[in-house]
């Protein structure tokens, strides 16, 4: 209630929705709640507005509880989307997520253009299975998880426009963390995120991905993936000195905790087929606390 009301957001129905984003955001986004908490009171709401939107339409997707086939999962997705984008086109909204979106597309004049790609890339996941390619790869990333590094700046506050494509590049950072920790999940969704040239390159077949073994040949592609998320959050780095200075302890955080899941890959040995990699709740509180510090700090 506080956060809303640092916000200035008023009438029942809006907070109501505000409230059903951060539900899900704590539910089911816990580093990503966690470093959202590290954000001026007034700013969290928003950023809770725009995971719920993710959420619910990667939920549509990739639910595997769920007995709609692909067909239905489309169409589930189409109706709802293109609901909650024309809502977008109008400015306002009834749905119970749309709502809290419309607000803040309103308030920080969010390019609608930057939903229309995150539901393209959602699309993408019913139809296709794989990608020959990192440039193929990067249509997806680019709606999936760069567009909400470009989503969240006007919230953080942009001190200047380079802010935007080095925010996409820490998205796409993000994306190809969760895409090395997930490979065994994916697997059972019929899908690949890691580039099949690449991988080949390595030796590394579908074959071998499903007999579920961490080979040399798929141990010596997972270093090179694990590299370019480095290599990337390094490149990003600097972007986060170019937002508003009470918004850099969160993306600071977040950037130490998703990038580092590669790292938790290595601790595991890189056995992705028999162990999760997870971030410690030790690792959460070590980056956090000083994080927190910093985020008084900066308020003051």
């Amino acid at each position: 209630m506080r956060e809303l009301d640092a916000a200035g957001i008023t009438g029942d129905d809006l907070r109501a929705s505000y409230a059903e984003c951060k539900r899900l955001n704590s539910l089911h986004g816990k580093t990503y709640y966690l470093a959202t908490l590290l954000l001026p009171q007034a700013k969290r709401p928003y950023v809770h507005a725009l995971y719920g939107f993710a959420r619910y339409a990667d939920e549509i997707v990739d639910d595997l509880e769920s007995t709609l086939t692909l067909d239905e999962k489309a169409a589930a997705l189409s109706t709802w989307g293109e609901g909650v984008l024309a809502d977008l086109r109008a400015g306002e909204s009834h749905d119970a997520i749309g709502m809290a979106l419309s607000d803040t597309v309103n308030r920080f004049q969010i390019p609608i253009e930057h939903f229309e790609a995150f539901l393209h890339s959602m699309t993408m996941d019913l139809t296709v299975a794989e990608y020959q390619s990192y440039d193929d790869l990067m249509e997806y990333v680019y709606g999936s998880a760069s567009v909400i590094g470009l989503q969240m700046v006007p919230i953080l506050g942009a001190l200047s426009p380079d802010a935007y494509p080095l925010a996409e590049k820490l998205g796409t950072a993000f994306q190809l963390a969760n895409f090395i920790r997930d490979v065994s999940e994916d697997l059972d969704r019929g899908r690949i995120y890691l580039p099949i040239e690449e991988l080949n390159a390595h030796g590394v077949t579908w074959e071998m991905l499903n007999d579920r073994v961490v080979t040399p040949q798929l141990r010596s592609a997972l270093k090179e993936q694990i590299e370019r998320v480095r290599r990337l959050q390094r490149e990003a780095a600097a972007g986060i000195h170019l937002l508003e200075p009470s918004s850099r302890p969160c993306i600071e955080a977040a950037s130490e905790l998703y990038c580092g899941i590669v790292d938790e890959v290595e601790n595991i040995d890189y056995q992705i087929f028999t162990a999760r990699a997870t971030t410690s709740q030790w690792r959460r509180m070590k980056v956090a606390l000083p994080a927190y510090a910093r985020a008084v700090a900066a308020r003051r």
